[in-house]
């Protein structure tokens, strides 16, 4: 497996970094999820994400929207889902990165979201047997997360 590079260079003296690599998530889901919770402070991205796994919250959709219908509460005009399983990925990539800020002696109640970003992972080929003797291909894609957290003042 080739190693990845984060795409944002940090000091890092005032920031910790975490990343999420072959996440068996959807792209599209990942991408409007990072979009959200860039420059969020850590305890309100949780919170955030916490909220759209308990279905209370939609994250909206502002590019991967087609066919959306729009949602209750505080989005805005934009059309939203409920991406739980991303969510889910994220919050662990998110309490990844707090426990490196805490080995580092960062304060945890001061660090907000620098950079995340979703990228493309490789795709897992397989093959779903049919009649007569054919094969379908069945391919799962996979997508690498990168958090950089940053301490501020």
């Amino acid at each position: 497996m080739a190693k990845l590079k984060y795409k944002v260079e940090a000091d890092p003296k005032n920031t910790a970094r975490a990343m999420g690599r072959t996440l068996r998530i959807s792209r599209k889901h990942a991408i409007e999820l990072c979009r959200e919770l860039s420059g969020m402070k850590l305890d309100a991205a949780v919170a955030y994400l916490n909220r759209v796994i308990a279905l209370e919250t939609p994250v909206p959709f502002k590019v991967h929207n087609k066919d959306l219908p729009h949602r209750k509460g505080k989005i805005g005009t934009h059309s939203g889902r409920f991406p739980q399983k991303a969510s889910l990925e994220i919050l662990q990539v998110l309490d990844n990165a707090k426990k490196n800020a805490e080995q580092k002696g960062l304060n945890t109640e001061k660090l907000r979201i620098k950079h995340i970003s979703s990228n493309r992972g490789f795709t897992i080929k397989r093959y779903m047997p049919r009649a007569f003797g054919r094969a379908s291909p069945k391919n799962q894609e996979t997508i690498h997360i990168q958090v950089i957290l940053e301490e501020f003042y």
